[in-house]
C-alpha cells in the first residue's frame, strides 16, 4: 500500500492550541496547562493517591500518517486495555481480530497460533522508553498502526486502564473527486488515495452505488469494511 504524505496539525487537549504533528511532542512536554494539571500533589492525604507510572504514547497510521494521537495510559494497564481504546477511538466495525507486534512477539486478541501470546500482559512488562511497535486491526482489510513510547512520568493514581487523549490530528482535507467540494462519503469498493471520495450530491451519481459509500471520519480506517466512526467522533 502506498504511504500517503500530507501535512497535519492537531489540537492539544490541555491548552486547545493547534500545532504541527512534528511539533506536538515538544509542545506537550512544555505545555503550561498540562504541567498545571500534572503537578497536583501526590502521596498520602485527603484527595490524594499513590504515584503511578504513566506512559506517553504516540499512535499513527502506518500508511495514513496524517491520522495520529498522543495518549497517556498507566503502565499497569494491559495491552487488552490499549486494544479496547484503539478500537473505540479509531477502528471497531465488525469485531475483527487484532494484534500487537512487540520485539518479535505477537500478542493476539484471540490466539491463533501456538506461539501467540495473550493481550492480558501489563504494558510495563513489554514496553520501554523509545520503543516502536506495530498494531494491526482486521487481518483481511487491515488497518495498521505504529506506536512509539515517547516518555513516562509519575502521576496521581487513576483507574488502572484509563486512557487520556492529550492531542489528536485535525480532520484531513478530503475533497470530492468530481467537483472538488469537501467529501462526505468514501466508496468501500473503488476508493484509494485518489479516487472514490465524493460529496453528498456527487455521491448520488457514484457508479458503484450510493449504498457503497461510507462516511468521511477522522480515522485511518476511513472507507474500510463497514467502519462509520468511533466512540470519540
Amino acid at each position: 500500500m502506498r504511504i500517503t504524505r500530507q501535512s497535519s496539525k492537531g489540537i492539544c487537549s490541555f491548552c486547545k492550541g493547534s500545532y504541527a504533528k512534528s511539533a506536538i511532542s515538544r509542545h506537550l512536554q512544555a505545555c503550561q496547562a498540562r504541567k498545571e494539571e500534572n503537578d497536583a500533589p501526590i502521596g498520602k492525604g485527603p484527595g490524594r493517591g499513590p504515584a503511578r507510572t504513566i506512559f506517553h504514547l504516540k499512535v499513527e497510521g502506518i500508511y495514513r500518517p496524517m491520522y495520529w494521537l498522543h495518549i497517556e495510559i498507566p503502565a499497569k494497564a494491559t495491552l487488552e486495555d490499549l486494544d479496547r481504546f484503539l478500537r473505540a477511538v479509531w477502528l471497531e466495525c465488525c469485531g475483527h481480530l487484532s494484534s500487537f507486534e512487540i520485539a518479535g512477539e505477537s500478542f493476539i486478541s484471540e490466539k491463533i497460533e501456538p506461539g501467540d501470546r495473550s493481550m492480558s500482559v501489563a504494558l510495563e512488562k513489554v514496553m520501554a522508553l523509545g520503543m516502536k511497535f506495530e498494531y494491526i486491526y482486521d487481518f483481511g482489510t487491515s488497518t495498521e498502526l505504529l506506536l512509539t513510547v515517547i516518555s513516562s512520568r509519575k502521576g496521581l493514581a487513576q483507574d488502572k486502564d484509563a486512557v487520556r487523549i492529550m492531542a489528536r490530528n485535525e480532520p484531513p482535507e478530503i475533497k470530492c473527486e468530481v467537483c472538488g467540494k469537501p467529501a462526505t462519503g468514501v466508496c468501500c469498493v473503488c476508493s484509494d488515495e485518489d479516487a472514490g471520495r465524493v460529496c453528498e450530491e456527487c455521491g448520488k451519481k457514484h457508479e458503484c452505488g450510493e449504498d457503497m459509500l461510507l462516511p468521511v471520519v477522522n480515522s485511518p480506517r476511513v472507507g474500510m469494511c463497514d467502519y462509520t466512526g468511533g466512540y470519540y467522533d
